[in-house]
């Protein structure tokens, strides 16, 4: 066996995976507010708080401001992305305009050149952990990481061998300049709110 078709075998594995898991968390009572992601192979729950939800709305009308209300945008979609069992649900994901979903109807992290999350405190660990290094890994072209908590930004750009090259902090209240990357736009952080 080639290095190629093991690798190619441990990723059907790794869908096959993550489908019975998504599938068994579809059939579960799932408290409404919640949403849920596989990070690592370990199920991850978090309640939606408004916070959480008006800085996602933010960003998403920027991108849309910018690129217009078709722009290739979804929130909380599963993508499954590189590593073990990494079926995440990002909170914001923006996709190559050509992006087109896979046979199983999902979109593919290879079209992924945006995604934005925002830190709830129960798992903030995985945006800036495991969730940064796999976006790197998928060469995600910018990973923007919204802390309420701390009332600061984290953009990561320039993926290269696994890592971010590049990574800026930014105060909500300072603009975060995205132009020459595929967002190509000047995000307005004065109005994030603050947990």
């Amino acid at each position: 066996m080639t290095v190629l078709e093991e690798r190619l075998s441990m990723a059907d594995a790794n869908t096959e995976r993550l489908d019975e898991l998504f599938e068994r968390l579809e059939r579960m009572p799932v408290p409404e507010g919640f949403r849920a992601e596989i990070v690592g192979g370990y199920v991850h729950m978090t309640p939606q708080r408004n916070t959480h939800w008006q800085i996602i709305r933010r960003i998403l009308r920027a991108l849309e401001g910018r690129f217009g209300v078709d722009v290739m945008v979804i929130s909380d979609v599963r993508v499954d992305f590189p590593g073990h069992q990494n079926g995440f649900c990002p909170d914001i994901a923006m996709l190559e305009d050509t992006a087109e979903p896979d046979d199983e109807g999902r979109w593919r992290h290879e079209d992924v050149v945006f995604v934005a999350e925002v830190i709830s405190q129960g798992t903030a660990a995985n945006d800036y952990g495991p969730k940064k290094a796999a976006y790197a890994v998928a060469e995600v072209p910018v990973y923007l990481i919204v802390d309420p908590y701390q009332g600061r930004c984290h953009v990561h750009t320039d993926p290269k061998d696994g890592g971010y090259a590049t990574v800026t902090k930014v105060e909500f209240g300072t603009d975060i300049k995205l132009t020459g990357t595929p967002v190509d736009l000047v995000l307005e952080t004065g109005a994030f709110p603050r947990d």
